[in-house]
Parts: C-alpha cells; sequence; structure tokens
C-alpha cells in the first residue's frame, strides 16, 4: 500500500498550527509589555482577547489567499525571511484596517500593535527555521525511509540515481539499481550497489526487502508489463514521465482523454485561486463601473465640446492566447487618429511593438487630463466584468502589434489581459523597451498570486493618483 503525499493545508498544518502559536504568545507578550496585567486595566482584557481571536482568523485568512506555505521546505534563509516579513505585515496591515474601519482604533494601544508586528516577525522566522531543521534531521535519519530499487537503462543510471541522492528532502532511500540492458551486478553506481540485471530482478525482488520501484528509461511496453508483475508482488510502483528541468517549474499529473499525462505550464493556478481572481475582478468591475458614471458626466461635455464625435472609442485587441475582443475607453484623440498613426511612426518613442509619443498631436486637451490620472481607462471596467479582461494582468496589444510578433513575445498573453499590471506600477513612461516589458510581463504570469495582485492593485491607486509614469 502506498501513503498518498498530502497536499494543500494538511500537508502544512505543523507551520499554521507553528504560526498561530507565535503570533498569539507574541501578541499576549506586546500587550503585559506595554499594559501589565490585565485586571488592572478595566475592561482592556475584553478587548485584547477579541483582538486575539481576529488574529486567528485573519492568519487563516492570510494563509488561504496567499498559498504562504507553498515550497516552504525549499526555501533558503532568506527567501524564509522574506516570506515572514510579508505574511507579519499582512496581518498588521489587516488588523490596522479592521480597526480603523470599525472605528476602534482609539480602543487599543497603537504601540502594542507595532511591538507585535516587529517582534511577530523574528519570533516566527526562528520558529520555521527551527522547525524546518527538525524536519531535514527527521528526514536523514533514515529510519522512516522507505527502500527503493531505481530500475533504468545503462545511459541513464548515473544521472537518475544521482538525482534521488542530492535530493534533500527525499523520504525514500535507494538501495539498489537494476541496470536492463547491460549484466553490471555487483558493480556500484554513485555508491549504490547494482542488485540484478533484468533476468534476477524478480528473484532479487523475492528474497530482499524492497517497497518502492522506480521505473526509468524503459521502453512503454517492457514497463507495463515489468510493473504488472511488480504489482502482483505488493509492490508500489513509480513510471518516469519525464525528468524535471528549469523549463518545467509548475507540474501535475491528470487525465486527458484516455491518457495519463504530465502537464506542466508557465503558472499552474487552483481551481480556489481562479474562483477567488473572478470574484476579485467582479467587485472590483461594479466599484469601477460607479466611477466610470461619474466620470462620464463630468468628462463627456468636454469630450463633445473640445472634439465632436463619440464619447467612448472602441479597437478590437488581442486578449488570452490570442483572442481577440472588443476594448473600450473614453476618447482622448481627434476622430480619425488610428488613420494619423502611420505617420507617426517615425517619432515612436519605444523600442519594439508598441506606440508611445509623449508629445501626441492627436490628443485633445481635456484628454490628455484624462490619460494624465488614468480616467479614460475606466470603460474598461466593462470589459472585467464581461470577462475579456481581468483586474490585474499584461496591457492588450492591438492587431497591428500583434501580427509582428516574435514566439518568445507571445508568452506575454498566456493569462487574462488587465486594465493593470507590473509595466504600470513600474513606471510605463519610464520603459522605452518592449523586451523589457515582455520580461515584466512573463515574470508576473510566473510568480503570480493573488498576494501580488492585491499589491500591484494597492500601487496602481498610488500611480494614478499622482499621475506618475503616464503619458
Amino acid at each position: 500500500m502506498y501513503k498518498k503525499q498530502k497536499k494543500s493545508w494538511v500537508k502544512h498544518l505543523d507551520f499554521l498550527i507553528l504560526d498561530v502559536l507565535c503570533l498569539e504568545i507574541t501578541f499576549y507578550l506586546s500587550c503585559l509589555a506595554k499594559l501589565g496585567r490585565f485586571h488592572s486595566h478595566s475592561g482592556m482584557s475584553e478587548y485584547y482577547n477579541r483582538l486575539a481571536v481576529l488574529l486567528l482568523l485573519i492568519d487563516i485568512c492570510v494563509v488561504f489567499l496567499t498559498e504562504a506555505y507553498t515550497g516552504i521546505l525549499r526555501r533558503n534563509r532568506i527567501q524564509e525571511l522574506k516570506a515572514v516579513i510579508m505574511h507579519c505585515s499582512t496581518i498588521f496591515a489587516a488588523i490596522t484596517v479592521y480597526l480603523w474601519g470599525t472605528k476602534q482604533a482609539e480602543i487599543y494601544s497603537r504601540q502594542v500593535i507595532l511591538v507585535f508586528w516587529g517582534v511577530s516577525i523574528v519570533v516566527e522566522y526562528f520558529a520555521r527555521c527551527l522547525w524546518k531543521i527538525y524536519i531535514r534531521q527527521r528526514m536523514i535519519r533514515g529510519k522512516r525511509f522507505t527502500r527503493l530499487v531505481v530500475v533504468t537503462e545503462e545511459r541513464f543510471a548515473k544521472q537518475c540515481v544521482s538525482d534521488f541522492q542530492n535530493d534533500r528532502y527525499k523520504e525514500f532511500q535507494v538501495v539498489g539499481v537494476v541496470v536492463v540492458d547491460e549484466d553490471q551486478t555487483g558493480k556500484k553506481i554513485c555508491g549504490v550497489p547494482v542488485v540484478a540485471s533484468a533476468d534476477s530482478f524478480l528473484e532479487y525482488v523475492r528474497l530482499n526487502v524492497v517497497d518502492e520501484v522506480f521505473i526509468n528509461g524503459n521502453t512503454r511496453e517492457s514497463s507495463e508489463a515489468l510493473a504488472n508483475e511488480l504489482l502482483e508482488l505488493g509492490l508500489t510502483v513509480h513510471f518516469n514521465l519525464v525528468r524535471e528541468s528549469r523549463l518545467m517549474p509548475n507540474k501535475l499529473v491528470e487525465h486527458c482523454g484516455k491518457y495519463l499525462v504530465l502537464t506542466t505550464s508557465m503558472k499552474i493556478a487552483t481551481n480556489r485561486q481562479v474562483f477567488l481572481k473572478r470574484c476579485m475582478d467582479i467587485a472590483g468591475s461594479l466599484v469601477g463601473l460607479i466611477l466610470m458614471g461619474l466620470a462620464f458626466v463630468i468628462f463627456a461635455p468636454l469630450i463633445k465640446l473640445q472634439s465632436p464625435g463619440p464619447i467612448f472609442y472602441a479597437q478590437t485587441r488581442i486578449g488570452k492566447n490570442g483572442r481577440r475582443f472588443k476594448f473600450y475607453k473614453f476618447r482622448t484623440m481627434i476622430v480619425g487618429a488610428d488613420d494619423m498613426k502611420k505617420e507617426l511612426m517615425e517619432q515612436n518613442e519605444m523600442q519594439g511593438l508598441m506606440f508611445k509619443m509623449e508629445e501626441d498631436p492627436r490628443i485633445f486637451p481635456v484628454g490628455k487630463i484624462m490619460r494624465k490620472f488614468s480616467i479614460d481607462e475606466l470603460p474598461q471596467f466593462w470589459n472585467v466584468l464581461k470577462g475579456d479582461m481581468s483586474m490585474v494582468g499584461t496591457r492588450p496589444p492591438t492587431e497591428d502589434e500583434f501580427e509582428q510578433y516574435e514566439l518568445h513575445h507571445k508568452a506575454r498573453l498566456g493569462i487574462r489581459p488587465g486594465l493593470t499590471g507590473m509595466w504600470q506600477v513600474s513606471g510605463r513612461s519610464d520603459i522605452k523597451d518592449f523586451e523589457e516589458i515582455v520580461a515584466l510581463d512573463t515574470q508576473y504570469i510566473s510568480n503570480w498570486s493573488l498576494a501580488m495582485d492585491i499589491r500591484i492593485l494597492f500601487r496602481t491607486v498610488g500611480v494614478v493618483l499622482t499621475g506618475k509614469g503616464s503619458s
């Protein structure tokens, strides 16, 4: 019988409990350091106990939304410190927003909250590091390791055994190698003995302790035949589908029709993440459409006055993986501006497949103000509500830009386009190289998380209010 590896929360329930304990202990120590014994402050204990319960709920929500424990065992100390700072800071921000929103800020000591924030980072960081050391030591002892035999061809043997031996987080011990295309019995490969050949392997299994068998490099027919025999002996069998590389950081095994396949992508999102991102899009688009209505009342008459023509501008843009959709904005250019673009291409300030011109003569005066504060983008909340776009993503290219894309440029279309993204919050007018934009977009897709979207949205608010990076 094979114990399936734990997934999601259950896999790192120990870290969740550890973090909760650290946060609660740190919170009460911060309270005692400032307030002394609770009973000396009438009614204060009730308020702070209530906040302690809220702290527990906030921590669970943060872990749920940010996938806080993904890859936690493989993080080095610097990466862990960054993760802890982000985790504790998110909790601190949530508490601050809650106290401000419920008008309870005057009840609680700001010094307690600030001390809690700083000390929680230190305590949680050292607690996580010590717990990871304990986990690694427990794994190294070997008492709980299952005994694994590698079955492979001579050309793959050294690489395969080396890969297993260099895995710091293995839960098995490679006790032997079987080379199926050459009899090397008695030799050693990376210090591991070759215990049998193809002909003597089953006899070896019958007489020795073997828990699991890893089959690598054999033909499909021979692998299936061997697996059937091993399963009859009660062993667990692993097939090698493909060796992981740096180009395949995300992968999962699933069914595709009648085939079992290894699926890989720049980023693999869970159903929960996709659902929450769409909920965030819907909520954000509804608020945005209200703002668009207010902007329409103010700017529609000005647009008509300065440049007779339609209020809105519609254009075909390229969305996820090349899909076409209608893209909406408030019109900020004179009618016929698209036809004038070819004449202005010599003055394009961008290097690559985007057009940008700081003093674009096609923009009428109020249009410059609308662009500076991104007011012209508000109608795109309709695109977000329809599902053509997302709140955060990559900016959708025009059809003529898309037609000139090289192969690697299409990577930026691997996700639904967004109103804002990495480029927008990185100072869009200061970035003149299209390749740099592609790098930012692919970085966003590869490292995407809900927490990253929230950070970008907050940074976008600052960019919009200051008009920084606009053109």
